[in-house]
């Protein structure tokens, strides 16, 4: 049977006989992916035999029909209200490429469709624009299309696989703002460029601008974005003193010339105030091609901190420097301080152990007291106790807090009592 079609679609296609009820179609798709061939038929077909086929549309030609419905890496469904059946060809490779037919079965010939296959890789391109954006700015990628495409639909998407760029993209032209994505295309100079704004480190990558085409494959170019880090550009410590002025050299790009150049301060970049408006003490001078100076005078202690010089409103690379400047005392009062201060506290020490010294020296001669001829130690107790009476004693001492002195107790008439007494004792053992 089989041979039999075989050898009529070769003499019909030889003689320019084959029945066609569209022109060729082409399809393309990717390799390791997905796609469908899609045939329409006329009306009063709907209940006949589908089928597609590659080549000469032997038997072995012969891919999947419709009363297969499933066959290996094939897939067929007939719509019969629409009139269109279609063949889904999963995973396709390199050789899937080539002509094809779909087939309607009847009686006398077939009703056949030709069909162009191309299998293209999935990735994009030969050609890489490549260009650079910076962390917390805005960079825009520029897509050219041509003069046929100024209406249809375009896109963007990230990667490099054509196959799912449309499903994935991130914004299209139907859609003019996503976020921080905005889209706008220039008719005129045939470019449609996708903006984005507050950029991130994780924004850098390969993108595929893509321009949707009826008859054909989607017309691609790909553009590769780095972000760079701020943290990576150079700062510069800097130290002043209180009452002194400071000056600030300030680098710049060429193309800020005509800019307004200005400081301001703060630790982060985009809530930085500027200083140049309403401040006296800051003045910029020294202007060039290439760096302009801000002097502060009068150094404050309030002026320590964070400083930005800009030439441009936009946080672009080359257009600022960052300074963070520490203010100290002058470099006369910290000797002064840094000398004396170790004179002082010396002193000061030498001034409590003379103190120390002297009341140890005060307790110990309170603590002496010297009576009839010998010496008699009383404790501090003592002598903060007022007074200590001796009987039978014929001298009573006394000590007092306030002279801080030894008393002598002599009784002069005791001891020529005690003499005189002592006299007569020898005249008694004389007259013995």
């Amino acid at each position: 049977m089989w041979s039999f079609q075989k050898l009529l679609f070769n003499l019909c296609s030889a003689l320019n006989c084959v029945s066609s009820v569209a022109g060729l179609i082409h399809v393309f798709g990717y390799e390791g992916r997905d796609g469908k061939v899609s045939c329409s038929y006329p009306h009063g077909y709907e209940n006949y035999e589908k089928y597609l086929c590659r080549n000469d549309c032997d038997y072995s030609d012969i891919l999947i029909t419709t009363s297969q419905m499933n066959k290996s890496r094939h897939f067929i469904y007939d719509d019969k209200s629409a009139r269109i059946f279609t063949t889904t060809i999963s995973n396709f490779l390199s050789t899937d490429a080539g002509n094809y037919w779909c087939g309607v079965s009847r009686n006398a010939k077939d009703i056949y469709t030709e069909v162009k296959l191309e299998i293209r890789q999935d990735m994009c391109c030969s050609t890489v624009n490549n260009i650079q954006g910076h962390e917390e700015g805005s960079v825009s990628i520029s897509c050219p299309y041509d003069s046929d495409s100024v209406n249809n639909l375009k896109y963007i998407c990230r990667g490099n696989r054509p196959s799912t760029c449309l499903q994935q993209a991130v914004i299209t032209s139907d859609t003019e703002q996503n976020g921080r994505l905005t889209f706008k295309s220039d008719t005129n100079s045939r470019i449609f460029k996708v903006t984005i704004s507050k950029l991130t480190l994780n924004d850098s990558g390969l993108y595929l601008c893509g321009v949707q085409k009826i008859t054909q494959e989607d017309v691609f170019s790909a553009v590769e974005l780095k972000v760079k880090e701020w943290c990576c550009l150079k700062s510069h410590q800097i130290r002043g003193n209180v009452g002194r002025p400071i000056t600030l050299q300030c680098p710049y790009p060429p193309q800020h010339r005509n800019n307004r150049k200005f400081v301001c301060k703060g630790s982060q970049r985009s809530g930085c105030s500027d200083i140049m408006i309403g401040q006296s003490r800051f003045s910029l001078h020294n202007v060039s091609f290439e760096s302009f100076s801000v002097t502060i005078t009068q150094l404050e202690e309030e002026d320590a901190g964070t400083y930005w010089c800009r030439s441009d409103p936009e946080w672009t690379v080359g257009n600022y420097t960052q300074f963070h400047l520490s203010v100290g005392l002058p470099d006369a009062v910290s000797y002064s301080l840094s000398v004396g201060l170790p004179v002082v506290l010396l002193l000061m020490l030498t001034i409590i152990l003379v103190k120390v010294y002297r009341n140890k020296c005060h307790k110990v001669k309170e603590t002496k007291v010297i009576a009839d001829g010998n010496k008699l130690d009383f404790t501090e107790q003592d002598v903060w106790g007022g007074e200590d009476v001796y009987q039978n004693h014929d001298a009573v001492v006394m000590r007092s807090k306030q002279q801080n002195a030894s008393y002598y107790v002599d009784d002069v008439n005791g001891d020529e009592a005690d003499y005189e007494n002592f006299t007569a004792a020898e005249s008694i053992y004389g007259n013995q």
